[in-house]
């Protein structure tokens, strides 16, 4: 008989007890997602993160102490590193560009409905990007424009996707115009396991640190036009 998959674990970051209170709520009502630790500030994110092993960090930018920014990479360097989100407001782009470029696995909106939030707890816990449809758009279009345009730029950008193989540039490009691992793998007709192993593969020889990073990567360079 096969054993159930664990529950995938949730770290909250926020200085708001309220926020917090609210998003435990949430997703106690799926059973598939356990909060095992609460934080008020990043300081505490990072240090109730090495204690609890979370799959999942929800982070909010703006808190005392240490913010959700200064956060990202003490969390990203813990081993096993959980999959950090930036919880955030409507008109933070400047915060949630720099989370992005920091290795953030993505943001999503503080009034987001249930079921959204829900869903991206899974799907950052898949490896899938988290990013609230709302303003992804703009947010993209602003960090390319803030990107280094240069010749220098271009051509490591460009080295960097010589090193990758023809079907990691398939997926690649499959990344950068947003789509999910599940989404991956039915196009290309391969199991969800080995869309991750090439995600994966992506990201070391792009030297991307998420997914978003890889996706823009792939943008700059032309393959997700």
């Amino acid at each position: 008989m096969t054993e159930p998959a664990r529950p995938i674990r949730v770290l909250l970051a926020d200085d708001e007890t309220m926020i917090r209170h609210g998003v435990r709520l949430i997703l106690r009502h799926a059973e598939d997602i356990d909060v095992v630790a609460e934080a008020a500030n990043g300081r505490e994110a990072v240090d109730l993160a090495a204690a609890h092993r979370p799959d999942v960090a929800l982070v909010d930018i703006r808190m005392p102490v240490c913010d959700g920014l200064s956060a990202i990479a003490p969390l990203l360097a813990l081993d096993p590193a959980p999959r950090v989100v930036m919880l955030t407001t409507f008109g933070d782009d400047e915060n949630v560009v720099r989370a992005l470029r920091e290795g953030a696995a993505g943001f999503l909106l503080k009034d987001e409905g249930p079921q959204e939030l829900i869903s991206a707890v899974r799907a950052a816990a898949a490896g899938d990007a988290v990013l609230s449809p709302g303003v992804t758009g703009a947010l993209i279009a602003r960090m390319l424009r803030g990107g280094d345009p240069d010749s220098a730029a271009a051509a490591l950008a460009d080295e960097r996707i010589a090193r990758l193989t023809t079907r990691e540039r398939e997926v690649l490009t499959m990344l950068g115009v947003g789509l999910s691992n599940q989404d991956i793998a039915e196009r290309l007709g391969i199991g969800i396991g080995t869309v991750k192993t090439h995600v994966r593969a992506i990201l070391e020889k792009t030297g991307s640190a998420s997914r978003v990073q890889a996706a823009l990567l792939a943008h700059r360079t032309g393959l997700a036009r």
